[in-house]
């Protein structure tokens, strides 16, 4: 294989990895809202997630320009205080199941956000397979739910969801600017330290000192490894993944996440998956090779930074 399609399969490899590690957040941060509220949860989500993160700090020193600092300190707020504290508060209000559905939609606002703002092209191959992995986002999602039953699903906690998706989306596009010049590792480092101080001031003002002695030995677990496999392993991995291919193109692996979900939800938590949620499993299965074997995007300019 040569090294620019190896490099290629090692960046979807990677994005649709990071894809499947997210979709146990929702699960692991089902458990942690059991004992606390959803900004204590995001919290110390971060916290576990510094903990492998800040020895990069010292090994990697950043080399931003003003500009870039700026860019970075942006892409930080959007990305960890205000997309985790709405998306987290969303769940609080809905579902998994509906919060698994309102992530179905991310390939689509990342292909479109990208197509504005990042001036990828994406070609007719690459559509059909990001409307078969949106699909069938929609039927895992919707086989596994019903109505009328404790924990169920509101209007306003998917619209939350949706909402905290539109500012990943500006996220996901800025940092794969500054990764155009700087290593996807110190990005990732110093992004997610900034948000997390961020978060640091914010939610203690805002909710008061998260608690500590009250907390179950499992919800624990839940939140390091919320932290440690859906933060700090999973943007690694993304990060690098956008520095190999198009994010127009790895948005449909995001689609990997509500496939996850629903099988933690069968052989962890005992649910019955239906006939649409395994047809949406296939459909998202077979829309990832479809993009990755057949489809090819394209970038018609760099956005420059400075």
């Amino acid at each position: 294989m040569p090294p620019a399609q190896q490099r290629r399969a090692l960046g979807f490899a990677a994005c649709a990895l990071a894809s499947a590690l997210w979709g146990c957040g929702f699960f692991f941060g089902e458990i942690a809202l059991s004992e606390m509220n959803f900004a204590h949860l995001v919290l110390y989500r971060f916290l576990f997630a510094m903990v492998p993160l800040s020895p990069l700090l010292i090994t990697h020193p950043p080399r931003l320009n003003r500009r870039e600092w700026g860019v970075l300190l942006v892409a930080s707020f959007l990305g960890i205080p205000l997309q985790f504290l709405l998306q987290f508060y969303g769940l609080s209000l809905t579902n998994v199941s509906h919060a698994s559905l309102m992530v179905g939609t991310m390939p689509v606002i990342l292909a479109v956000g990208a197509a504005l703002f990042a001036h990828e092209r994406m070609d007719r191959t690459g559509w059909i397979a990001m409307a078969g992995s949106t699909a069938g986002a929609a039927l895992i999602a919707l086989g596994g739910h019903h109505r009328g039953v404790a924990g169920g699903s509101s209007l306003a906690g998917d619209l939350v969801v949706i909402a905290s998706l539109i500012i990943a989306l500006f996220w996901i596009l800025l940092n794969k600017q500054l990764m155009e010049r700087h290593s996807p590792i110190v990005i990732t480092a110093y992004g997610v330290g900034l948000g997390t101080v961020m978060l640091m001031i914010w939610v203690p003002l805002q909710y008061g000192l998260p608690p500590v002695a009250q907390i179950s030995a499992k919800v624990w677990l839940a939140l390091a490894a919320s932290g440690l496999l859906c933060t700090a392993t999973t943007t690694l991995l993304w990060n690098w993944g956008l520095t190999q291919v198009p994010a127009s193109q790895a948005g449909v692996l995001l689609n990997m996440e509500p496939l996850l979900g629903s099988l933690l939800g069968v052989f962890v938590l005992g649910e019955h998956l239906g006939p649409d949620a395994w047809a949406g499993g296939i459909l998202i299965l077979s829309a990832a090779v479809l993009l990755t074997t057949r489809s090819r995007a394209g970038v018609r300019e760099r956005l420059p930074i400075t």
